[in-house]
């Protein structure tokens, strides 16, 4: 993959992208759909190279995406250097860390993902919905664009590590293509398009979209992707600037891969990984249409029905404005508004204990409990030995997770004024603006336990336990149609309102060999709203007896009912502030070489995730400790950047300290799964490189990072200072090979890690691995293309997740791995 490494001109407080939309309406032309160039333009009318700029990027283009088969959101960002993308989720819920700040819990707490220069959610880990839950690549995708470092703490709130900006075509070039694909030996099929073009000399658009429907790389039994993405834009051009509108509509549903069971022996430091009999966590989940129907309380406590198959659903609905304007006196002013209704919904099957059934059937029934099918082909059949189960004998306890997204609707503008000054014998670019965005959060968590099998295919079923005494203590394979399974307190409501406003100001001058700049931002925010179900307020959750089935008698699961406490409301009024800056210098030595330096100071405001921890106070609807409100980054890093002819080198140090507080799923020293509240700092040291060969037909680009972490400080388990955080490999790496001719395009994506721990404890490692996945691209005629992606071709077991720290004595634990080798074909036509 054609990786750029863009260095950006001013530290700019404004959104990305910043080389795109501060361009001159002559430079946007080239700079908005194809491949960013070696030189870009910030501000007003000013070119500035890449080698003269103090920042680090890199830059995939979308020709480039498309040959790896237009792969998921994490997929993309596993080949940016200093991005640790956790891609074992499917098409979204990946987890993302950068540079050595903390992966605690999900999504990316301190990278933003935007669409088109705006955030797609102004904060990326939500329970249950990470930002890219809400995205997907097609051929609409025309560029993304990555920034990394301390500077991203003053481009936009909320992302102090980075920004990654995904860019739509709009409409430079005539044209547009039509793409069929289809899994060879998995079920999917899908078609993209995409057109656009110039309705006259001033006016262009561009529309593009995609449909996709089957059971996707894992077996399920039924059809767990359908749906698809619709996106327009229409550009206006005029002397000294454009107006630009956009819409999107989202409407797909996909799975979401939790962790799955798997043998592990040896020893924590070095254990040996391997599949269960009848389920192989590369390909398998425990789910089938057998395990689908979800009887609950809803938000007003009523009964409803929902259906597990259901998965990961978001529909969003887009609309945005892009204006940029010439002014008398060399100003420039810039504009961006973005409006999304974002609802939906994400089942999610969550097995908290895998282990022999015998056992767990002895724990939950007695030790003359029987088993038998509660759903499937085999219902109401007794299991005669149920420590053959299977083939493996596991039985599994799981959460099954309905969680309601009522409204994830966000406003945001940032508004920004540009003027470059002639000062002395060199030019100062100076830069003023404001942003302000409304994040809504309203969301119902809904968890059942339930029992199940462990068995792939999409044959999975539920399991149902008798007592001695002929008690039922399941119900049609449910033991609770609450969370009781860990604590009646996952039942939640909750309706919070996010705002943030944040003015900023930059500054860039350049002399001569040398640049130096700075940039300031004045983050503060209103946080508002009502929950229900706290156990420290708002209402102590609790079961009731409630009749589910309807049959007039209540059983014992039927007792176990969680329920809302809607007249007991738990407040959440609080506000907080945070000043970001960054200070940078650039030395250009030579026409082909320069060196860089830069310090900075950012914050990440605290999301959802701070409410139901004890860090809230719901007598006040306020934080017990101010400092909980957000939590402050600082870095520095400092590089040097070469290029000549078509050799291209980079090479970054960086240092970051951050503090850190979140809750994250482990497990115990039994190896049960516990939720843990912490209150931590982190540091880390490392060095980037990025760079990138062209001889003829041949290119090579390669990435890597090392990073030395450590947890610097921990209130609440001390035991943990000094140890490496969980899932923090110290050396990942990508490597893209390929030989292009007018004929065909030749090559692969080779992705690599070292080992990591499982867990904060540094016990249970897990191991290093490489995947190579690769890409043929033929081209018969101008307008056809044909081409055929093997991922995971060597079928590489990688872990990305283990939730128990060490081996327990089952030898089972539960983790989430990257898929296996998945072959899939495609035929584009062009027009």
């Amino acid at each position: 993959m054609k990786i750029k490494y863009l260095l950006l001109a001013a530290a700019c407080a404004a959104p990305l992208p910043a080389f795109a939309q501060d361009a001159k309406p002559a430079d946007r032309e080239t700079t908005e759909a194809q491949p960013a160039k070696q030189a870009f333009t910030t501000g007003v009318a000013k070119g500035r190279d890449m080698l003269d700029s103090a920042i680090s990027a890199s830059s995939f283009d979308g020709v480039e995406i498309q040959k790896l088969g237009m792969p998921s959101i994490a997929e993309i960002l596993r080949n940016v250097p200093g991005i640790r993308a956790e891609a074992v989720s499917g098409e979204g819920n990946a987890s993302y860390s950068i540079r050595g700040l903390p992966l605690a819990a999900t999504g990316s707490k301190f990278m933003q993902f935007q669409e088109d220069g705006m955030p797609v959610v102004e904060f990326g880990d939500m329970n249950f919905f990470g930002s890219d839950v809400f995205m997907r690549a097609d051929l609409s995708l025309a560029q993304v664009q990555t920034i990394r470092g301390g500077s991203a703490s003053t481009f936009s709130s909320n992302s102090p590590g980075g920004v990654i900006n995904f860019i739509s075509k709009t409409g430079e070039e005539q044209g547009g293509a039509v793409q069929v694909s289809t899994g060879l030996d998995y079920d999917t099929k899908r078609i993209d398009l995409d057109y656009g073009g110039k309705l006259s000399d001033t006016l262009r658009f561009h529309v593009g979209g995609f449909y996709r429907q089957g059971e996707g790389p894992r077996e399920l039994g039924y059809d767990a992707l359908k749906g698809g993405q619709f996106k327009v834009n229409l550009t206006k051009t005029f002397a000294g600037g454009y107006v630009r509108l956009y819409g999107k509509y989202l409407d797909d549903r996909t799975p979401t891969y939790l962790q799955m069971p798997l043998l592990v022996g040896g020893t924590n430091a070095d254990p040996t990984y391997s599949q269960i009999a009848n389920f192989d966590i590369r390909k398998d989940v425990i789910g089938s249409n057998a395990i689908s129907a979800l009887p609950t309380l809803d938000g007003d406590n009523k009964l409803i029905r929902d259906d597990m198959r259901e998965g990961s659903h978001p529909i969003v609905k887009t609309v945005g404005l892009d204006a940029q304007f010439e002014l008398g006196g060399g100003w420039t002013i810039n504009e961006k508004f973005r409006y999304s209704d974002v609802h939906g919904r994400v089942m999610q099957n969550f097995p908290l204990s895998v282990a022999p059934a015998t056992a767990l059937l002895a724990a939950y029934g007695g030790s003359l409990a029987k088993l038998s099918y509660a759903s499937g082909p085999n219902k109401g059949q007794v299991i005669a030995n149920p420590a053959t189960l299977n083939g493996n004998g596991l039985m599994a306890y799981s959460l099954f997770m309905d969680v309601h997204l009522n409204s994830l609707d966000n406003v945001s503008n940032d508004l920004r004024a540009s003027k470059v000054w002639k000062l002395g014998s060199g030019d100062l670019t100076t830069t003023f603006g404001y942003y302000h965005s409304s994040q809504k959060i309203d969301a119902d968590w809904l968890f059942n336990s339930a029992v199940t099998d462990v068995v792939g295919g999409g044959k999975s079923s539920l399991l149902d336990i008798t007592d001695a005494l002929g008690r039922k203590q399941t119900q049609d394979g449910y033991y609770a149609y609450s969370a009781q399974i860990v604590t009646t307190g996952y039942r939640r409501s909750y309706d919070l309102n996010y705002t943030v406003d944040a003015p900023y100001a930059s500054f860039n001058y350049k002399t001569g060999k040398l640049a130096v700049g700075g940039s300031v931002r004045y983050d503060f925010g209103r946080v508002k709203g009502t929950l229900y179900g706290s156990e420290l307020g708002g209402g102590r959750v609790g079961t009731t007896s409630f009749d589910i089935n309807g049959d007039g008698v209540i059983s014992i699961p039927e007792t176990r009912v969680g329920t809302l406490p809607l007249t007991q409301p738990g407040p959440v009024n609080y506000k907080y502030d945070y000043v970001s800056y960054s200070l940078s210098a650039n030395y250009r030595f030579a026409p082909e070489f320069s060196a860089f330096a830069r310090y900075s100071r950012g914050g990440r405001a605290a999301a959802e995730r701070l409410q139901f921890t004890p860090a809230m106070n719901y007598l006040t609807g306020e934080p017990v400790d101010p400092a909980s409100k957000y939590d402050p980054v600082k870095q520095a890093e400092a590089g040097v950047k070469f290029r000549k002819n078509d050799l291209e080198l980079y090479l970054t140090g960086f240092w970051a300290k951050t503090g850190e507080r979140n809750s994250q799923i482990n497990s115990n020293a039994q190896g049960q799964v516990q939720v843990q509240n912490i209150v931590r700092s982190y540091k880390a040291v490392g060095a980037e490189f990025e760079g990138s060969y062209a001889w003829g037909p041949f290119k090579l680009t390669a990435g890597a990072t090392y990073t030395d972490a450590e947890i610097s400080s921990d209130l609440t388990d001390p035991t943990v200072i000094g140890n490496v955080p969980r899932h923090q490999a110290n050396f990942i790496f990508a490597l893209t090979p390929q030989y292009d001719t007018e004929l065909f395009s030749l090559g692969a994506n080779i992705i690599g890690t070292t080992g990591s721990f499982a867990q904060d404890t540094n016990q249970l490692k897990m191991p290093g691995y490489t995947t190579v996945n690769a890409f043929l691209q033929v081209r018969p005629t101008e307008r056809i293309q044909l081409s055929l992606n093997a991922n995971n071709v060597f079928n590489v077991l990688g872990l990305a997740e283990v939730t128990q720290a060490a081996i327990p004595t089952t030898g089972v634990v539960t983790a989430r791995a990257i898929n296996g080798r998945t072959i899939s074909a495609s035929a584009r036509y062009s027009f």
